[in-house]
Order: C-alpha cells, then sequence, then structure tokens
C-alpha cells in the first residue's frame, strides 16, 4: 500500500492547485466554462464505475473474515451503535450553531429571489423509516448491482459474507482470498482512475464556478462559515474526544494516520473513491484488522453520513430563519429524525438535494429557495466527504478497542 500512499500524497498537491486553477478559470470564462462539463462528468463516471464492483468484493470478504469471529454480532452492533449515536449528534450541533449564529437572518431575500424555483415542490414527502428498512431488501440482488441501489448491494453482501463464514475452513478460506484480491484489483483500478483527478476536479470547479459565479457565495457567505465551523468543531472536537477515550491511538497518530485520506475526500468528494486510501490508513497506520476495516470502511462510505447530517440539519435552520420561520421543539423533532434518517439513506438517493426537501418538507420549510445553494454544492460536498469518512476510520478504531483479540478465522 506504500503506492497507494505516495500517491494520496502527491496528488493533494495536484488536486489542490487543480481546484484553484479551476475556479480562476470559472471565474475569467463565466458560462463559457461549462465547455469543460465533459471532462468533470467523464472523470465522475468512471469512479461510479468501479463502485458497485469495489463494494461487492472488500464487504462480502470483510463480512466473511468478521462473521468467522466469535465476536461477528458484537462488531456489527458496535458499528451501527456508533453510526447513529455519531449522527444524531451531528444533526445536535448543526441544529445548535444554526441557533446560535442565525446564518438565515438578514439575508436580503428579494436579491436572490431570481434563483426560486419549484423543481422539486412535487416529489412527495419524507420517506417513512420502514420504507427505508424495506427498500434495504433486494428483491433482485442482480437487478440492485445494475440499477447500483446501494442500500440493496450492502444487505445482500454482508447476508453473504456472513454465510461464508459459516463454511468449514477448506470452502471459506479461498473464497475469502479470492474476494481479497478482487478487492486489490479494484484499488489498482481505482488508482489509475485517480491519476486523472486533477484534470476532473479542474473541470468541475470551473463549470460550478463559471455557472453561478461568486455573487451567491458572498450573499449566504454567513451559511458558509458557519457550516464550516460547525464541520471543524465535530471533526476535531467531537471525532478527537472519542479518540481519546475510546481508542487505542493518540489524536497525532489518528489525525497524521487519517491525513492522505481527508485530501483526497476533500478534493474527489467522493467517500466510496476514498475508500482504498482510508483502508490502507485503517490497516497500515492504525494497525486494525483487515477483516474489520474491509467490513467497517466500505459500509461507512455507504451508510455513514455525519457531514452530511449536518448540512441537511443546518440549512433546514438557515431556510426557516430565512423565511421567517420560528422553528418549534416540534420541527426540531422533524428535523433531527429526518436528517439522521436520510443520512444513513443517502446512498438510495441520487444526490444529496432530494433529502435536503425531505428535511425541509418535514418541518414545513419552503423549498423554493433551494437552488440558491447549488453555487455552493462543490464546497459542501467536499468538507463534508472529509468528514464522512474520518468518521469511518474513528469507528474502525473504536470497534478494534472493544473486539481486540477476536482475530478472523478465516
Amino acid at each position: 500500500m506504500s503506492l497507494l500512499n505516495n500517491l494520496s500524497k502527491s496528488l493533494g498537491f495536484y488536486i489542490l492547485v487543480a481546484m484553484i486553477l479551476g475556479v480562476l478559470t470559472g471565474v475569467m470564462m463565466g458560462e463559457g466554462a461549462a465547455v469543460f462539463e465533459p471532462l468533470g462528468a467523464m472523470f465522475i463516471s468512471l469512479i461510479k464505475m468501479l463502485v458497485v464492483p469495489l463494494i461487492v468484493f472488500s464487504v462480502i470478504g470483510g463480512s466473511a473474515g468478521v462473521g468467522a469471529t466469535s465476536s461477528a454480532g458484537k462488531v456489527g452492533g458496535l458499528t451501527l451503535f456508533f453510526f447513529m449515536i455519531m449522527t444524531i449528534l451531528a444533526v445536535s450541533i448543526a441544529l445548535l450553531f444554526g441557533e446560535l449564529f442565525k446564518p438565515g437572518v438578514g439575508v436580503n431575500l428579494s436579491s436572490l429571489s431570481s434563483m426560486f424555483s419549484n423543481e422539486y415542490a412535487d416529489r412527495g414527502g419524507t420517506p417513512a423509516f420502514f420504507d427505508i428498512i424495506l427498500g434495504m431488501i433486494p428483491t433482485n440482488p442482480i437487478k440492485a448491482m445494475v440499477e447500483g441501489n446501494i442500500l440493496q448491494i450492502l444487505f445482500f453482501c454482508i447476508f453473504l459474507g456472513f454465510g461464508i463464514s459459516m463454511l468449514e475452513e477448506s470452502k471459506r478460506s479461498p473464497l475469502i482470498a479470492g474476494l481479497n484480491a478482487l478487492t486489490e484489483a479494484m484499488i489498482w483500478m481505482i488508482n489509475k482512475v485517480m491519476l486523472i483527478a486533477p484534470i476532473g476536479v479542474f473541470a468541475l470547479m470551473a463549470e460550478s464556478i463559471g455557472t453561478y459565479g461568486f455573487e451567491t457565495l458572498v450573499l449566504i457567505m454567513k451559511l458558509v462559515v458557519v457550516y464550516l465551523f460547525a464541520l471543524a468543531l465535530f471533526n476535531w472536537g467531537i471525532y478527537g474526544l472519542v479518540v481519546q477515550f475510546f481508542t487505542n491511538l493518540s489524536l497525532k497518530e489518528f489525525f497524521g494516520g487519517i491525513k492522505s485520506a481527508q485530501i483526497v475526500a476533500f478534493s474527489t468528494a467522493s467517500s466510496m473513491a476514498t475508500v482504498p486510501v482510508t483502508m490502507d490508513a485503517v490497516e497500515n497506520k492504525f494497525k486494525i484488522n483487515k477483516s474489520l476495516a474491509s467490513f467497517i470502511v466500505p459500509l461507512g462510505a455507504t451508510i455513514n453520513m455525519n457531514g452530511n447530517a449536518i448540512y441537511y440539519a443546518l440549512t433546514a435552520v438557515f431556510f426557516a430563519q430565512f423565511y421567517g420561520i420560528e422553528l418549534t421543539w416540534a420541527h426540531y423533532g422533524a428535523i433531527i429524525l429526518t436528517s439522521t434518517i436520510g443520512s444513513i439513506g443517502q446512498a438510495g438517493v441520487p444526490g444529496p438535494t432530494l433529502l435536503v426537501v425531505a428535511v425541509l418538507m418535514s418541518a414545513g420549510i419552503p423549498i423554493e429557495g433551494l437552488p440558491i445553494l447549488y453555487a455552493l454544492d462543490r464546497i459542501f460536498d467536499m468538507t463534508r466527504t472529509a468528514v464522512n469518512i474520518t468518521g469511518d476510520a474513528l469507528c474502525a478504531a473504536v470497534v478494534e478497542k472493544y473486539t481486540q483479540g477476536e482475530k478472523s478465522l478465516a
């Protein structure tokens, strides 16, 4: 994995340069920067091409390895408990920051009205909790893979992995070895795709800035600052406390080890594209069992979205203040519930925008002003992705501490 580590370090510099050049190009070319859109789309398509196979091979292999231990149930339970608690904490911090700093107060409504849209007005209400649970179970696993339904793929792969773990060792070991080899092959492919990441990031930034410009950024700068402040507190404050009291790592070891993965996550805005780098940090820098890493990291990259939870809750408060709506405890309850379920169910929904709609609608907040966030979507996406993958690595470290001594039988 040393090659992967060196790649991520060198890529970090080139991608940051590409981002700066993309912003400058977007400012200079304006809407003409849309000419770069195909390059950005190609990069994103290449990443998406590898997502499903990577999940299938790594999660089946990881589940098979974890399932072959005496603490399989404890690992799964701790992982899901950690994900849920951290998501609820993330939403709570977002609501607290929204009420303390009031990012939506004082925004000139008329200056943004030209960007309003009814595009999402007929998209329906918030999905019920049991609808999400039912939607996780595939009637046809192959169809789920073809359609890229990540939650259904995860359900099937984890189930199959535990099934493999129940086989006798002579049958189980070669299957797990083969799955691990296929995972390594997928990592090699992702490494090659990441070589063109600077080009893709340049194109995405240029097209985004060229289309929307800096005007919107200036008008809602307070939201951006509060959002980044909340993410920073959660990343270094909450995560830091968990590292200090619930892992075997020091703060320096954890944040130093996860730095490369954070750079890749920030640059690509893709948790799945960052999985190989995150797994490298978890296995080689944190010295965590490979089966645990292969089980927790891909699972977390799919359903553990603390950064997204902060985004959903904070934007809900922003728009409530934007429209002069006084939020009650009932509103807060709806926002907490929908943001938590929405961040977990993110993988089954094409993009975060519809989930923001669900959160707003659950609290009775108008959604017509949602397009004003489009210009900032790249900034929001990059920063929340870096926080998301940090939580995945932290979960692996926590679970490792409380299941120490339980090694895979594979």
